[in-house]
């Protein structure tokens, strides 16, 4: 018997013995016994990168990648201030500065710098459900800032041109 021979008397001895075990014995086709046939799926267009994209969602998965979502955040505290706040409180006070999750807040008097202070955790909960959680994590309020004296890099200690005031 040659090499063919063989295989297919294996076969015969094989299909048998499946046959007295009480197992399906299956003709042809490709694979044992135990092989299953799979569906064809038809080959079509599927969802793929390439697709166009909503505007929208190509900004976001940029700003993701390229880790600039909390930037983006903080523009949006700054952009909407007013909304988020409440216009009585923006009148007042001015985002000047976003840093690390630190909100600077400078307020028009120190009469509006106490009442912040004290609005403070409201504040937080409006910007909080504004713009997302874990955005601004703390407030810092300032009073007005005073004029400076300094004019260049280079300054003498000491009260400067206020002590020929009279």
């Amino acid at each position: 018997m040659r090499g063919s021979d063989l295989a297919r008397a294996a076969l015969e001895a094989a299909r048998a013995s499946a046959k007295e075990r009480g197992a399906r014995v299956r003709k042809g086709g490709r694979g044992g016994a135990g092989a299953r046939r799979r569906r064809r799926s038809w080959s079509g267009p599927g969802p793929d990168d390439r697709d166009p994209q909503p505007l929208g969602r190509l900004a976001s998965r940029i700003a993701a990648d390229r880790g600039w979502t909390e930037r983006l955040a903080a523009g949006q505290v700054f952009a909407r201030w007013g909304k988020l706040v409440g216009e009585d409180v923006a009148e007042h006070a001015q985002p000047i500065a976003f840093s690390e999750g630190e909100l600077t807040v400078q307020a028009d008097s120190t009469a509006w710098a106490t009442q912040l202070r004290l609005l403070q955790r409201e504040l937080l909960k409006k910007i909080a459900a504004g713009v997302g959680n874990g955005v601004v994590l703390r407030l810092k309020v300032q009073g007005p800032a005073a004029p400076s004296w300094r004019y260049g890099p280079l300054h003498v200690p000491g009260r400067g041109p206020r002590d020929t005031y009279g």
